[in-house]
């Protein structure tokens, strides 16, 4: 059975440039290459969720322009509905400058533009989306308070709840984690959400702890090229190992994850280790891949990749 999946967050159009190594203050630093993308966590993960088989939704604003267009088209190649992203004429839409280095690792400035236009108003008009929706996913590139609406429509309609709280934030309201059936932050997320800096699996099964005092039902913990830690308020605990391979570029790994993941989850999360096993194979290949949207796999070059490792 197909899920259904709605994302509701952000849309940007990625400026990447490639250079050596980070610049330090004051240095000018040649670049190697410069390209353009389509990216913004919220779109990364709902094209994730829809090239691996999720029947999904986006709900998201842009600005009155040809990156607008551009990101409109992006989502619509990849068989994403859009009949909720709107459009703002007081914005720009939204914009990523990712630096990234030889070693594959990136920095990245982001312009929020349109993106901070979505309000209650755009969760309202897309009610009916959400409560016929198996799981919405937001993230923390757009209001606060519109990613809190969204998630009471979804319990509201029994819809399961996934949170990615990054950009990383210290102060989220406890209302929104009270909603938030699943809380998806890296290792620095999670330090920042919870104050407990991650060194190895006790620290993480504290941070998760004090993300379910918080509210969240379950917990999973992205560790980068290791792999996912999992902890739920029942007690289920465990540690999905990553796979082995070599990373071009980052962008877009942790989006990957959290769509993939999503397009695979039941409802009651009974398959949860399967899930985490087959959103850490379609991260493995973003990461050998350059850009956010470019780098994103089908569900077909997933399942070549597991069949491949066999």
């Amino acid at each position: 059975m197909t899920n259904r999946v709605t994302v509701i967050g952000s849309l940007n159009v990625d400026t990447i440039l490639e250079i050596p190594r980070l610049p330090k203050p004051g240095e000018t630093l040649a670049m190697h290459n410069q390209s353009f993308a389509g990216g913004g966590k919220g779109s990364n993960q709902g094209i994730a969720a829809g090239r691996a088989g999720a029947d999904t939704h986006f709900i998201g604003k842009i600005g009155d322009d040809t990156n607008g267009q551009f990101m409109i088209n992006s989502m619509k190649d990849s068989g994403i509905n859009v009949d909720q992203v709107t459009v703002t004429k007081d914005a720009k839409t939204g914009q990523a400058f990712i630096l990234l280095d030889d070693e594959g690792q990136n920095s990245i400035l982001v312009y929020g533009g349109a993106n901070q236009k979505l309000n209650v108003d755009d969760v309202k008009n897309a009610e009916a989306t959400i409560a016929n929706s198996d799981f919405i996913i937001t993230q923390f590139e757009t209001p606060m308070d519109v990613a809190e609406a969204a998630f009471k429509t979804a319990k509201a309609n029994d819809v399961v709840t996934i949170l990615n709280p990054a950009p990383a934030r210290q102060a989220i309201p406890a209302s929104l984690l009270a909603v938030s059936d699943l809380v998806v932050p890296n290792e620095t997320e999670s330090q920042t959400l919870t104050g407990i800096e991650i060194t190895d699996e006790a620290s993480m099964v504290k941070a998760a702890n004090k993300m379910h005092d918080m509210g969240a039902k379950c917990v999973i913990i992205t560790v980068g090229s290791k792999g996912a830690f999992y902890h739920t308020v029942s007690g289920d605990t465990g540690f999905v190992d990553a796979f082995k391979v070599k990373a071009v570029d980052t962008t877009a790994a942790g989006d990957t994850f959290i769509g993939a993941l999503s397009s695979q989850l039941n409802k009651d999360m009974s398959n949860l280790t399967d899930a985490i096993r087959f959103a850490n194979r379609a991260s493995s290949i973003t990461v050998q891949r350059m850009g956010a949207h470019p780098s994103i796999p089908t569900l077909a070059e997933i399942e070549a990749a597991e069949a491949a490792a066999k």
